[in-house]
């Protein structure tokens, strides 16, 4: 069994970060290896930052890293990367749209691959959603060619980091995710996708899809095409 470190990166989830903290730790543990699981605290203005701490405490090898200042998905996945410690890596969100069992399909996966990429076959987003999905897939398609399945929920193997030099900058885009997930595939890792469930959001709304993230996403992937 390869050791495992999962990341849950928040930004005032204040109402759901408990429980899916818990229920990472407890889907951790089930497996019976070794492991370490970050809180990555994006500058929370709620009660998340505190929450988080208490957890640490109160969880073996749960510990929380604190951004001062509210940075972006792309600075809590460079600071994930940075941190990680053990064989695999893998992300949450503390909204809980993504069960922690979910461990349970990626892990087998895991050991005969390089990458594992969960995708959403069914979506039961908002039309404009739907529309902004179809607009970077097709975007994804003209500036990089076909791409592998991903959607939510992925796993991978740090030595990944060791080898893959990440140009992209951290701020709020993601795309420092997409270009390791790009660069994985064209220097022929294994990768595989999978259909996973995303459940609706307990509370509030969600922190990446809007214009300001999205515009910000769309010129760090035309940027990642001229570096490339």
């Amino acid at each position: 069994m390869q050791s495992i470190s999962l990341f849950i990166l928040a930004f005032n989830e204040e109402a759901t970060l408990e429980q899916v903290t818990r229920q990472a730790w407890k889907a951790l543990s089930r497996q019976g290896g070794d492991f370490e699981l970050v809180v990555i605290d994006d500058g929370s203005t709620d009660k998340t930052g505190k929450i988080a701490d208490r957890l640490s405490h109160d969880l073996e090898r749960v510990s929380v890293i604190h951004h001062g200042n509210n940075c972006g998905l792309g600075t809590g996945y460079r600071t994930a990367f940075a941190r990680a410690t053990k064989d695999l890596l893998t992300f949450y969100s503390a909204d809980g749209q993504f069960s922690a069992d979910l461990l349970d399909k990626f892990l087998p996966l895991a050991q005969e691959h390089d990458m594992v990429l969960g995708y959403l076959p069914k979506r039961n987003d908002s039309l404009l959603s739907r529309a902004l999905s179809r607009v970077e897939k097709a975007l994804f398609f003209l500036l990089f060619g076909p791409m592998p399945k991903f959607q939510g929920v992925l796993m991978f193997r740090r030595r990944l980091l060791d080898k893959i030099e990440l140009l992209s900058p951290g701020g709020r885009p993601w795309t420092v995710l997409m270009e390791l997930i790009i660069k994985t595939k064209k220097r022929g890792y294994k990768i595989t996708s999978i259909p996973i469930e995303m459940k609706p959001r307990v509370c509030g709304r969600s922190k990446v899809n809007n214009p300001a993230t999205i515009w910000a996403n769309f010129k760090q992937l035309f940027l990642l095409r001229l570096r490339l």
